[in-house]
């Protein structure tokens, strides 16, 4: 287990400890030694006896313990003082394998806690510092779970986003099945949205407007998939699991070969970023499916839950039912939920601190008297620990069938409700409180534990519990006795198991609580636009002191739900689904592989085919065409298209067809199957996808990597975002855009419902085709909704930069144009009540968009020069608070403004539901604000052909991002490639007069005869005269 593998040895025995040297043993023997010296000394009596042979007795019981099953099954018979029972444990066959056998002076303490305490530390200091906030936010929080349900994961979520409300956090709940739990959440005023599925648009969800996602329990499986996909699996994701039948089933999906479904949880586990236990035993029994990111916060409610719910579904007698009389009393014995070598110490003590009641029950063979009932009760299954509790019951002179062994989790409730006492037997010093003794607490029994420090924090002796020192075996048999008085419970003891009932409720609710807010403040890194939450210390008393149990009461007809049984009904479900899913799989292919193999072949025959007669017009009509005079850049550009159309056949779609007639089409960037919901089915559009994976099907979308490999590159991808998909839109744009117009919309615009309605996309089409507005740049989302403080332009964009937006673009507009230090040249944007254009949904005339590419192309370069080596070697960006692959993204977001008002185009926001259109910063209020001279098309394609000339003699190893962002044009590059074609031209001519003058040359044989033909008349004689030989 990747989380265990620093304290988990490679021998028997040390996990939690190292053996004792030489030097050690050797004190100790001489010690012992001495002790028996003296002991030969004195007189022995007749318990000084006793105790000799109890320790000897013990001492074969640490035998018999580590003998082979096999060995102690064989002595089986020879025993009979305790009785075994392990219930219907059963259920899950294998289980003692997850028996681990631990020291005594270790924790068990997963390693991702330490992580996160390291990467907190370094980039708290480093990044996230106050000043860089600017607050017009706050924090966002996604809560999944799998159904609504009335349980105790419910209730602890609830006290967490409690929590988390009040130090500054937004909420929203997400479930993938409604229920009762739903007032749960209305109590809390936060918003709860269904999600059956994540396929559809009606359910489709942008996870990117949260900062982290919560889950809880195993049944949010079913909407991994929605997480897991691009552009969605960067994000923070807890996932919290309190069962343990998933652990318990792995082992059975190995040993019947369902390692498909094994790797399916396993990917479910490496997607998530952190997952959270809520004891040290599950990252244990879990440790299949440990990617390095298990972590442990203990507390929960979930015993004070299932303490009253067993005990509601009591009506009989449970002590009958047990097999036990009502007058007997019964004390149960409890332990650690490991095993460990010196359990059986802790038994030994309990058990010989209890011997003094036996004189208090003598035995009746009717059994009319009330009798003494011991229970140890063990969570795993162990035959060979049955054997050392028989020994240890012989040795100290117990009546056969007072003691029993009871082992498996499954049975702790019946056990601890059976009991009168809960003695707590484990002497292991864990790192959190033992869950079996807050069961037992929430039972009202009273409770007998050793004082160990982590029992001790919540314990407080003979106020809600006992205490004893746990090597002092008199002090324990005190507190029995104190406790039992002739045969029945002390009324102390009774009022200090009421306490420590009160207590137990709302046992650890500030360790739950301060745990889980320090964790999402540690895991989720806080863009520059957030308020940073509380610090998790301003937690008011109110909300970490207690759980939230008025959120439950108020909900009508309350009845709670078993989790155990509703995790075993969904792995059955889902394992019943997998199951189903790779039969129809495995059907399809097999009676679908013969008819898919004849279509391919036919497909391929008549493209084929269509090629032929394609390629037998094109050289039939080749030397019919009359070619008109042209400048010699357009015959360039046309011979360049004919070679690249040449043998090539392109099936077009209904789809296609349609964008042919229409004025406009938009373009919408996508990565990864996640956005595919939020993509539209319209002729109007078209989706590009940034990644050659993650394309959809049967769909003709734009493939950005094979019209500019630039986006190849994950690492320009990312950074460029959907600006990659601007410049591989604009590289060779007439062969792929045929209409006058261009246009982008965001899938996440969709998303927010700020896409064009239908009724507002006849509106732009109308106003294009009218020409209302000329060369103008509609866009149809605005930046009001996402600047609530009303800021100006440079402002926002600082908010969304990190206070560096300003400074970047005064930077690179500098390395842009080669201007001075000295010189200003930050645009103005200046403050007229307008808004401005966000998310990259806007459309312009396709002469304009390549013009503004021109620009982008050159504006990105200069960026990326400033920030290229620090961010491609560190992963941190100037514009971010911390590590951030999408670095340009979000200043070039806002680029489109700034061109737009400098480069005097109007400016035209369209209403995305009405399509009512209304014009932004109107001439009139930009005079003497902009800069149109640098801004102008001479300007930009002068700047365009000197870059163009520089990179014919730059060095090509030389990191240079502009020759890859597009076409590279200067008309030296014509006249280059004509002498190239006239030195090719002249080449060719003179290999062939070569070629005449060798066969001129060459030596030719002279003629030895020649046939002279006869004259007519004489081949007429000679013919006849042959026929009449023939007659004759």
């Amino acid at each position: 287990m990747g989380s265990l593998e620093s304290v988990i040895p490679s021998k028997k025995g040390s996990l939690f400890g190292s053996k004792p040297n030489r030097k050690e043993k050797h004190l100790f023997s001489q010690r012992t030694r001495s002790r028996f010296s003296r002991f030969l000394s004195k007189k022995i009596n007749y318990i000084q006896w006793i105790c000799t042979v109890s320790m000897f007795l013990c001492l074969v019981v640490v035998f018999q313990m580590f003998l082979p099953i096999s060995v102690v099954e064989m002595s089986k018979g020879s025993f009979s003082a305790v009785k075994m029972h392990s219930g219907n444990v059963s259920h899950y066959k294998g289980i003692e394998n997850y028996v681990l056998d631990i020291g005594e002076e270790n924790f068990f303490v997963p390693e991702i806690s330490e992580k996160f305490r390291m990467d907190v530390g370094k980039d708290m200091n480093l990044l996230n510092q106050t000043v860089f906030h600017f607050g017009y936010r706050k924090p966002q929080l996604a809560l999944v779970f799998g159904e609504l349900l009335v349980d105790s994961q419910q209730l602890l979520m609830a006290t967490i986003a409690a929590a988390l409300l009040e130090i500054g956090y937004e909420i929203q709940v997400f479930s993938i099945e409604d229920g009762p739990g739903r007032n749960v959440w209305i109590n809390l005023r936060v918003p709860i949205t269904v999600i059956r599925t994540c396929d559809t648009a009606d359910n489709a969800v942008d996870w990117l407007n949260y900062d982290g996602i919560i889950a809880s329990s195993l049944e949010v499986k079913g909407a991994f998939s929605c997480f897991s996909q691009e552009p969605f699996k960067s994000i923070p994701f807890v996932w919290i699991i309190h069962e343990n039948d998933l652990a318990y089933r792995s082992r059975q999906y190995t040993a019947s070969g369902k390692i498909e479904l094994l790797n399916d949880w396993r990917r479910a586990f490496n997607r998530s970023t952190v997952v959270v236990f809520p004891n040290y035993a599950l990252p244990m029994i879990y440790s299949t499916f440990d990617a390095g990111n298990f972590y442990v916060i203990p507390g929960s409610p979930a015993e004070s839950i299932e303490t009253d719910a067993f005990m509601a579904l009591q009506k009989d007698d449970l002590r009958i039912n047990m097999g036990y009389g009502r007058k007997d009393l019964i004390i149960a014995i409890v332990g650690s939920q490991f095993l460990y070598k010196g359990m059986w110490l802790g038994h030994a003590m309990v058990l010989q601190a209890l011997s003094p009641l036996l004189a208090d029950f003598p035995s009746s063979k009717d059994n009319s008297r009330a009798q003494l009932r011991i229970i140890v009760h063990s969570g795993e299954l162990t035959k060979n620990y049955s054997v050392a509790l028989e020994t240890m019951a012989r040795s100290l002179k117990y009546p056969r069938g007072i003691i029993e062994h009871i082992a498996g989790d499954l049975n702790a409730d019946s056990v601890i409700g059976t009991a009168d006492v809960v003695i707590y037997g484990s002497i292991l010093e864990e790192p959190s409180f033992p869950e079996i003794l807050m069961k037992a607490m929430c039972f009202e029994k009273p409770i007998i534990a050793p004082d160990i420090p982590m029992i001790r924090k919540y314990v407080d002796d003979r106020v809600n519990g006992y205490l004893f020192p746990k090597d002092n075996g008199r002090v324990l048999r005190q507190i029995v006795l104190e406790v039992i008085s002739k045969g029945n419970i002390s009324p102390l003891a009774r009022n200090i198991a009421s306490i420590g009932r009160s207590t137990a409720k709302n046992l650890m609710v500030s360790e739950a609580v301060e745990g889980y807010a320090s964790l999402v403040q540690n895991i989720i890194r806080f863009p520059s636009e957030v308020v940073l939450p509380n610090a998790v210390s301003e937690i008011s008393p109110d909300v970490k002191e207690q759980w939230q149990w008025h959120l439950l009461e108020s909900i009508p007809n309350l009845t709670y739900q078993n989790r155990t049984t509703r995790s075993r009904i969904f792995l059955d479900k889902y394992e019943d689904q997998w199951n189903d899913s790779k039969k129809n799989r495995s059907i399809v292919t097999v009676s679908s592989t013969d008819s898919f193999v004849y279509t391919i072949w036919e497909e391929e025959k008549l493209v084929q085919t269509a090629i032929r007669t394609k390629r037998r017009e094109d050289e039939e009509m080749k030397d019919r065409t009359d070619q008109p005079h042209r400048t010699w850049e357009e015959v360039y550009r046309n011979a360049k298209k004919a070679d690249r159309l040449k043998n090539d056949l392109h099936e077009r779609d209904d789809g296609e067809l349609e964008r042919t007639g229409q004025p406009l089409c938009i373009y919408e960037p996508y990565f990864g199957e996640g956005s595919w919901p939020f993509l539209h089915q319209k002729s109007l559009y078209r989706g590009v996808g940034l990644s050659t994976k993650g394309r959809r099907r049967g769909r003709d979308d734009v493939v950005a990597s094979s019209r500019l490999p630039l986006l190849t590159d994950a690492y320009y991808r990312d950074v460029l975002g959907e600006y990659g998909a601007f410049f591989a839109i604009a590289n060779r744009i007439d062969h792929l855009h045929k209409n006058a117009w261009v246009g982008f919309q965001s899938w996440r615009a969709t998303a927010r419902k700020a896409s064009l309605s239908g009724t507002a996309e006849n509106a732009l089409l109308g106003a294009i085709q009218s020409k209302k507005f000329g060369d103008a740049l509609y866009f149809w989302v605005r930046m009001d909704p996402e600047n609530p403080l009303q800021k100006d332009f440079w402002s926002f964009c600082d908010a969304l930069n990190a206070g560096n937006c300003k400074f970047a673009f005064s930077e690179t507009m500098r390395r842009m144009y080669g201007l001075k230090n000295d010189t200003d040249s930050l645009p103005p944007m200046p403050i007229d009540g307008d808004t401005w254009s966000v998310m990259q949904s806007w459309a312009l005339p396709t002469r304009s968009f390549l013009e503004f590419v021109m620009f982008s192309r050159m504006f990105v370069d200069a960026l990326d020069m400033q920030m290229y080596d620090q961010h491609h070697s560190t992963g941190h960006c100037s514009l971010n608070l911390s590590k951030d692959k999408h670095c340009y993204s979000r200043l070039l977001e806002l680029l489109v403004n700034v061109w737009a008002y400098h480069s005097a185009r109007r400016m035209v926001y369209v209403n995305p539901e009405t399509g009512v259109m209304e014009e932004q910063h109107k001439f009139k209020s930009r005079r003497g604000q902009m800069w149109i001279k640098w801004f102008s098309y001479s300007t930009l394609k002068s700047m365009d052909e000197d870059l163009a000339e520089l990179s014919d003699s730059e060095d090509p190893s030389r990191h240079w991002l502009w020759p890859l962002t597009g076409e590279v044009f200067w008309h030296g590059l014509y006249e280059r490639e004509r002498n190239l074609r006239q030195k090719e031209k002249e080449k060719r001519k003179q290999k062939s007069l070569e070629k005449l003058n060798r066969m001129r040359r060459r030596h030719r044989q002279r003629v030895i005869g020649k046939y002279v033909k006869p004259p007519p008349e004489v081949e007429e004689s000679s013919n006849s005269s042959l026929l009449a030989i023939k007659a004759s």
